[in-house]
């Protein structure tokens, strides 16, 4: 009788042991003990295209007019000399400007012959070599301004032309004979833009003058 009631609880022992056992859950792994690789889930963020600033393209056949930052002559000036100035006005691309006004420029005496020295005229050919827009300098390839004399009453002709034809013309009308020669001097002043002659007939610009250039090549800018 004892031993059967020890069997009995002996039984029951077991079976809430195996039922204990049973119901016990497994360990959780965890991920971040070492040697133990995780997945980020993450979505990495696509990298952000660069935006480029478009090109800007100056035609060809643009005029930029500057003021010369010194005085050039071809008595003064020697060829290969260097010579600064400023963007006269601001040059614009489709309504909008691209170079502003007060832009810094630089250019070449290409010849400078003062008088006598070929077949008794005076001579200044220029150029602009370069133009600095927002910081970046650009090489230009313009055409030449040229400036000769060729004695007094050629030079007249040549360098002042219409303005002294029209001051005649004003002058003839206004008094006669007399008044066409007043009128001619006032007419050669007008018709001289800034180009001033010294030294008996030799070419000068002095500084601030305003002069132009026509771009022989498209300038691009970015």
């Amino acid at each position: 009788m004892r031993s059967r009631w020890i069997r009995l609880t002996l039984g029951l022992y077991l079976s809430l042991v195996l039922i204990a056992c049973s119901n016990k859950t497994p360990e959780s792994t965890d991920t971040n003990q070492p040697g133990t690789s995780t997945t980020d889930t993450s979505k990495t963020q696509p990298a952000k295209p660069k935006v480029e600033a478009p090109t800007v393209v100056v035609p060809s056949g643009t005029v930029l007019t500057v003021r010369l930052g010194q005085a050039l002559g071809s008595k003064i000036s020697t060829p290969g000399q260097t010579f600064v100035a400023t963007l006269a006005s601001p040059v614009t691309v489709g309504g909008n400007t691209v170079i502003p006004a007060g832009a810094n420029a630089s250019g070449i005496v290409v010849d400078a012959k003062p008088l006598g020295k070929f077949k008794g005229a005076a001579s200044l050919q220029l150029k602009l070599t370069s133009i600095n827009v927002n910081g970046i300098e650009h090489n230009v390839e313009t055409s030449a301004l040229v400036r000769t004399t060729k004695g007094k009453g050629k030079r007249t002709a040549t360098m002042i032309g219409g303005g002294a034809g029209l001051g005649a013309l004003i002058g003839g009308l206004a008094g006669g004979g007399k008044g066409a020669a007043i009128g001619a001097v006032a007419g050669a002043g007008a018709g001289t833009a800034g180009t001033v002659f010294t030294g008996n007939k030799d070419v000068v610009l002095p500084a601030e003058s305003a002069i132009s250039f026509r771009l022989n090549q498209p300038l691009e800018l970015k």
